[in-house]
């Protein structure tokens, strides 16, 4: 129900009902009586609130049928490109609204180059799988050393690296998950 649904994202998102009334366009009224089902948005109420969510129509009515939507994530697609320089290419194969929820990376590092990171938001973990060539993987004072088919689970919320010690591109696929 569209009601509960826009309850649920706007507390989950900790914003008040002032808060979504200016980033939709919406009265607080009248979101105050969606959230209550009492009243019933037009399509072009709902879009607005929809898109204050980052979301479209289907995805903030929750229907059954929008399940079966397929997104698709194209390899040549720019926009997916975090990184491509000498040293590393990191591709984003997740579609970038499931960011700060679940985010899935293609990873390339060049012989003898290194992914070094800053500490993510606290319970971030990172799941490393490699393909090709040899890594190593330090996270805070711990660390291990992974060949093609091995994976990793580490805390992601201090400093970490991924280093590559073969003298081949080190190609793995990485999930980074939010707590």
């Amino acid at each position: 129900m569209l009601s509960s649904r826009v309850t649920e994202l706007r507390k989950k998102r900790n914003l008040t009902l002032e808060q979504l009334a200016a980033a939709s366009g919406v009265s607080r009224s009248m979101l105050s009586q969606i959230e209550r089902g009492r009243a019933n948005p037009t399509l072009a109420v709902t879009l607005r609130i929809a898109q204050a969510f980052g979301l479209n129509i289907g995805d903030l009515v929750d229907q059954p049928w929008t399940a079966s939507r397929i997104e698709i994530v194209r390899s040549d697609d720019a926009n997916q490109m975090f990184r491509d320089d000498q040293e590393c290419r990191i591709r984003t194969l997740s579609p970038l609204h499931l960011e700060k929820s679940v985010e899935f990376y293609e990873l390339r590092i060049a012989p003898g180059a290194r992914l070094h990171s800053a500490p993510h938001f606290e319970g971030t973990r990172e799941l490393l799988t490699i393909t090709r060539g040899c890594a190593r993987v330090q996270a805070g004072d711990n660390r291990c050393a992974l060949s093609p088919g091995d994976s990793a689970h580490y805390h992601a919320d201090q400093e970490h690296t991924i280093e590559n010690i073969s003298d081949e591109e080190l190609v793995g696929f990485l999930v980074v998950t939010y707590q």
